[in-house]
């Protein structure tokens, strides 16, 4: 199956730098290009490309405006976006993976290592290097308020939006949808750990552990594991140890 890829980057060498390493790898093509984070969003929702690559910082619309508004419409949610920057998990990254992208790559990355991420994303598994993922977390429980609500916590999936009370309840309102072994694969993935390594925590094949993220993804309403970190962040799961 051909992987379609779209561009956003404002910069016109690096733009053209990464589409033609994408058109030059086989199974792989490229459907749209932008030069900002509008023009971004239009060729999300009129190309559909399996995986775009977004810029953080771009004029008209920063990296993360257009992801938000890319996850969250209807005709472009299937688009899973990798932001690209010059910064390894700054706060603008932090802010875009919050609004929906599914990972990110530094702007130095190696061609092969650019391929591998782009068809991991398009297939939906680790969207997120372990080591990332942790950062991630750490971040996160930084910046993350205590009492945090319902309401303005974009993680949760809708079904458990609205009235949330902090800590145990919000905890209990994502353990209850879920099995004692999905709840503890939850606290392994919010705890940074690949698929191999809860595998290997469980003493289970690294199939079975990818058949349990994907129930967790179904469950939650989750779009990939980084929503699934911050969901059981924002509902106080209780982590890994405790």
């Amino acid at each position: 199956m051909t992987i379609s890829v779209a561009v956003a980057d404002d910069q016109a060498l690096v733009r053209v730098g990464f589409c033609g390493i994408v058109a030059a790898t086989p199974g792989l093509r490229v459907v749209g290009e932008a030069a900002n984070g509008a023009e971004a969003v239009a060729v999300a929702r009129a190309a559909r490309p399996d995986v775009l690559l977004m810029d953080v910082r771009m004029p008209v619309l920063d990296g993360i405006g257009a992801t938000r508004q890319i996850t969250s419409a209807a005709e472009s949610a299937g688009v899973r976006v990798i932001i690209l920057t010059t910064f390894d998990l700054d706060e603008y990254v932090f802010g875009a993976l919050r609004a929906g992208a599914s990972g990110f790559l530094l702007k130095d990355t190696l061609p092969e290592d650019l391929i591998t991420a782009i068809r991991v994303v398009a297939a939906g598994e680790a969207l997120l290097a372990p080591s990332v993922t942790r950062r991630l977390i750490s971040e996160f429980a930084r910046t993350a308020p205590v009492g945090m609500s319902g309401e303005s916590a974009p993680g949760l999936p809708a079904a458990l939006r609205g009235g949330l009370a902090a800590g145990a309840d919000r905890a209990g309102k994502v353990t209850g949808l879920l099995t004692e072994r999905e709840c503890e694969v939850l606290r392994l993935v919010a705890a940074g750990m690949s698929n191999g390594e809860i595998a290997d925590h469980l003493r289970i094949s690294p199939a079975t552990a990818k058949t349990h993220v994907a129930h967790l993804l179904t469950k939650l309403d989750a779009r990939d594991r980084v929503q699934l970190v911050i969901i059981a962040y924002q509902a106080g799961v209780p982590p890994l140890g405790t």
